[in-house]
């Protein structure tokens, strides 16, 4: 089996495996021996059918589409002299950061200092959400569908019924409807939306597509193709008997979550963060296999892929040094632990005495919060306070905690929301 030397891999090449390749170059990792490998036959990964705009107002300062946005990265990558292999999977890492690849040239292993994992995410399927009735055609996730449209040029239906309340599906349930398609209604299990403010504005509200809360599809008619879909409504997470009503459709949209793409991070035995299902990674994005880091959706799910970039240049930056100078510290971990109101926080730890960088501190609340005040405690004293105007489930927030505050804590540290 041949074997290749590289200082640095990046497993996938997508927005968060293409920022990541450039801020490491820009570190100082040597550009020929950074290997960015993407299983797609394109640069960009996911963003290529994301052809509505909205994307890049953080990092260009203007709209882009999802292929221009993912387009400006690609040409980064080919300034730099990045080299890039796309059409070519990756099988397996190990702790030694051996990664064995298969392509049309066959399977190969190569040899990597350090290795950055950017592999995104994928959506929840059907059977992941255990909705009863017959299998027919016509029921797709979201982002299925948006394929079919935007790169295929297929129309799945012309009547459809969304489950989910997540971006994807409310930008479908847009796309849908300029295309032709009748969209009666979004359906959403939770009381609360799991999608951006924004896109419930210009893609439910702005085409008159309504959005029923606490409701779920209990059940699915049709043999061989989708007749219609049984909806209830919901409390405290379980469908209310008696209130079910059957809505005729053709084609039932997904749009119910996202999963961190980890087969490769389990198989490697980086531990796994069980409330995002990516990885455990510290205040440099490294988990806990040494040399190995994680950044974009792989890690967690993010709103807006311009917070993929900024995390993924950390990630770049990070394992840049890691190449150069390697971890000195001896000083161990200490814990960011979720108090009240938290859902999870990345990073999970920081290292103890020996914090380099300011650390961006993001995290998910567990409901809707107005006028409260999100706190960091290390015991009884207060490293951090901010008041928050509005905080909900469905956006990420994202603080700022300074490294001098840090280095002088001793204890595991607690986030949590206080009103």
């Amino acid at each position: 089996m041949t074997m290749r030397d590289y200082d640095l891999v990046i497993v996938g090449g997508g927005p968060a495996g293409m920022a990541a390749a450039v801020a490491a170059v820009g570190a100082g990792t040597d550009k020929d021996r950074t290997l960015i490998i993407e299983r797609g036959d394109h640069l960009g990964g996911i963003l290529n059918q994301c052809i509505h705009n909205g994307f890049g107002l953080h990092t260009f300062k203007e709209e882009l589409t999802g292929p221009e946005y993912a387009e400006r990265y690609a040409n980064m990558v080919r300034e730099a002299g990045i080299p890039y292999e796309t059409g070519t999977m990756v099988l397996d890492i190990t702790k030694d950061k051996v990664v064995t690849v298969v392509s049309r040239k066959g399977v190969e292993q190569i040899q990597a200092k350090a290795v950055i994992l950017a592999m995104g995410c994928r959506e929840r399927p059907r059977g992941a959400l255990g909705i009863p009735g017959t299998r027919p055609n016509g029921v797709y996730t979201a982002g299925t569908a948006q394929r079919l449209i935007n790169i295929d040029g297929i129309m799945p239906g012309k009547r459809a019924v969304i489950l989910g309340s997540g971006d994807i599906g409310l930008i479908m349930a847009r796309r849908l409807t300029l295309e032709g398609a009748k969209v009666d209604a979004v359906f959403e299990l939770m009381p609360y939306s799991n999608g951006l403010n924004r896109n419930i504005v210009q893609c439910l509200e702005d085409f008159g597509i309504p959005l029923y809360l606490s409701h779920t599809v209990v059940g699915i008619k049709g043999k061989d193709e989708l007749e219609g879909v049984y909806v209830a409504e919901v409390k405290d997470g379980t469908p209310i008997p008696g209130t079910e009503t059957f809505w005729p459709c053709d084609m039932l949209l997904l749009s119910c979550g996202l999963i961190p793409e980890n087969e490769l991070t389990r198989a490697m035995g980086a531990s796994i963060n069980p409330l995002t299902n990516g990885p455990k990674a510290d205040d440099n994005l490294e988990t806990d296999i040494d040399g190995v880091f994680a950044c974009g959706n792989v890690l967690h799910v993010h709103d807006l892929v311009d917070y993929v970039s900024k995390e993924a240049a950390a990630a770049g930056t990070n394992a840049a040094e890691y190449i150069r100078d390697g971890r000195n510290s001896t000083a161990g971990q200490l814990g960011i632990i979720p108090g009240n109101g938290i859902k999870y926080t990345i990073p999970v730890s920081f290292h103890k005495g020996d914090v380099r960088n300011d650390i961006s501190l993001k995290f998910r609340v567990t409901g809707i919060y107005k006028n409260a005040s999100v706190t960091v405690k290390a015991g009884e004293k207060t490293v951090f306070t901010r008041k928050m105007r509005v905080m909900i489930p469905s956006e990420m927030q994202d603080i700022t905690l300074k490294k001098d505050a840090l280095n002088d804590i001793t204890e595991d540290i607690t986030v949590e929301v206080t009103e």
